[in-house]
């Protein structure tokens, strides 16, 4: 009477994509005002850091493979306020209404990819023997804000009062076949930017404004389990490109200060 053999499958060329390192920080720092302009207050955050090193098993054909960071916003909340004026505030339609959950935050050239230097790495088969690689990226926001009201005029004086500021993005490491589109998720991050600026219009340039909090960002979670990606986050518009500027007065209607660039 013959035996039978139990047969061991070999696995898939994805699953045999491994990440052998993954570093994601925010740089404990606090953000840093500018009130060299006597038209706009600048400030700049604290950098979001991800770095992951990748190894790709040998391919056996003519295939490419990209591995690289996509990233996505799923929440914008903006407001630069001006005494009892009003405030005005960046926003993103699309997702302030709830019509989608997240919305692409690609360079808005080499989607889905958040950038197209350090951020990805391709790899043309065939190959012989394993790729290790590393993949890197790095988010801040740097704005400039009006002293004055955005819909006023040049000659308006000072009123910004404060600014407050949350965001929530999620980041994806992921392999993507060039050819097939077929996409592999390897892992998933969240992080978070909150501000808080006091802003005292009647003091002298240079002594206006205060970080509030927090001082230093909550650094970012690696999720256990992956998210999938909503197919907002691949896709066109960016974030960028998809924002408008609001005035919002505490008497009157809305204005569209500046419309999308889409």
């Amino acid at each position: 009477m013959g035996c039978v053999q139990s047969v061991k499958l070999k696995p898939s060329f994805h699953e045999n994509i491994t990440v052998l390192e993954l570093q994601a920080s925010i740089d404990p720092s606090p953000t840093v005002i500018d009130e060299s302009s006597n038209v706009v207050l600048r400030y700049r955050t604290p950098y979001f850091r991800a770095s992951a090193q990748v190894q790709v098993p040998p391919m056996l054909c003519k295939e490419i493979w990209t591995v690289g960071w996509i990233q996505a916003c799923n929440q914008m909340d903006f407001f630069n306020i001006y005494g009892n004026e009003g405030a005005s505030s960046w926003e993103l339609p699309e997702l302030k209404c709830g019509q989608i959950q997240a919305i692409s935050d690609s360079d808005g050239v080499n989607y889905p990819w958040y950038g197209c230097t350090t951020e990805m790495y391709t790899i043309v088969g065939p190959t012989k023997k394993n790729t290790k690689l590393t993949v890197s990226m790095n988010d801040n926001f740097c704005p400039s804000v009006t002293w004055s009201v955005p819909v006023g005029t040049t000659s308006s004086p000072p009123l910004l009062s404060s600014i407050q500021r949350d965001q929530r993005f999620t980041t994806w490491l992921v392999a993507m076949n060039e050819t097939t589109a077929e996409m592999v998720l390897l892992r998933t991050i969240r992080w978070r930017v909150q501000l808080c600026i006091k802003v005292d219009p009647l003091k002298p340039l240079g002594q206006r404004a205060t970080v509030v909090e927090p001082l230093i960002q909550e650094q970012p979670q690696v999720l256990v389990k992956n998210e999938p990606i909503p197919t907002n986050a691949l896709l066109k518009p960016n974030a960028n490109d998809a924002q408008v500027l609001m005035w919002r007065p505490r008497n009157g209607e809305p204005i569209v200060v500046i419309p999308p660039k889409y």
